[in-house]
């Protein structure tokens, strides 16, 4: 892992147990690059030295507290958040974030002045880190939704799921600043074993109410009438990465402003 050393190390080590795994791995690929790297650092030896500013140390990322495991994931916003107002849906956006796409779901949601819930995949925070950043500098909420989306999840080894859920908790947190509340299992896929992981990661895990199977492109008409059929207190899931995503942002054209209009409200998780 290409991470701030002391950042990494913070935010894993306060996922508890089950990171040490995914810290070891990082080690592991430093110790690979530092022997590849000999001969330049044999080279740099004979420049003379030049003195170099400290750098300031990096701002601390908040280490998670673990959380009682959930006994199943949260599909309906009251289960999560029982204090929601009663008119109030979630919109929940998953697998980015990618450089056409999420750009345009960004300048959508704020036209229509909306703050949504964006589940991340590590790699593509690894990848694209200004676009997670814009994503939190626009104010919406961030999900883990593990580093590479392996599918089906809830068939991986226990050290997998570990180092996919941690690894990517830590790339999310080192990039933005922000440790994930949230946990999204690719698929929808679960376990007893995932909802343990997520909680030891202080993550609530998070499912949907409302799929119109959008990575599916099964067309703007099917996707605008899947979610105009959601009701008070659902999670609606759509996508900005993963492949188009031109028929998603045309329905959302069409459907925020009609759900608004019904007296639905958007908050993010």
């Amino acid at each position: 892992m290409e991470l701030s050393e002391v950042t990494s190390r913070r935010v894993l080590l306060g996922l508890g147990a089950f990171a040490l795994a995914a810290l070891a791995a990082g080690d592991a690929e430093a110790g690979r690059r530092a022997r590849t790297g000999v001969a330049h650092s044999r080279a740099r030896a004979v420049i003379p030295h030049v003195n170099v500013p400290t750098p300031a140390p990096p701002v601390p990322t908040p280490i998670p507290t673990p959380i009682p495991p959930r006994a199943e994931p949260v599909h309906r916003l009251q289960d999560l958040r029982p204090d929601a107002p009663a008119n109030a849906i979630a919109l929940t956006i998953d697998d980015g974030p990618q450089p056409e796409w999420t750009p345009k779901m960004l300048d959508l949601l704020a036209e229509h002045d909306v703050k949504a819930t964006f589940s991340l995949i590590g790699i593509q925070v690894k990848e694209f880190p200004r676009l997670a950043q814009r994503i939190v500098a626009a104010g919406h909420e961030l999900c883990n939704h593990t580093m590479h989306h392996p599918i089906p999840f809830n068939e991986l080894s226990a050290k997998r799921v570990t180092n996919e859920i941690a690894e990517a908790h830590a790339r999310i947190a080192d990039v933005t600043g922000i440790t994930p509340k949230f946990f999204r299992s690719p698929g929808g896929a679960w376990s007893k074993r995932i909802l343990h992981i997520a909680a030891e990661g202080g993550m609530q895990p998070i499912d949907w109410d409302v799929d119109p199977r959008d990575w599916s492109r099964p067309g703007t008409a099917h996707i605008t009438r899947s979610m105009l059929g959601c009701r008070a207190g659902a999670i609606l899931l759509c996508h900005d990465g993963g492949g188009d995503r031109s028929e998603t942002i045309k329905a959302l054209h069409t459907v925020i402003p009609k759900l608004k209009a019904r007296g639905l409200s958007f908050i993010p998780l």
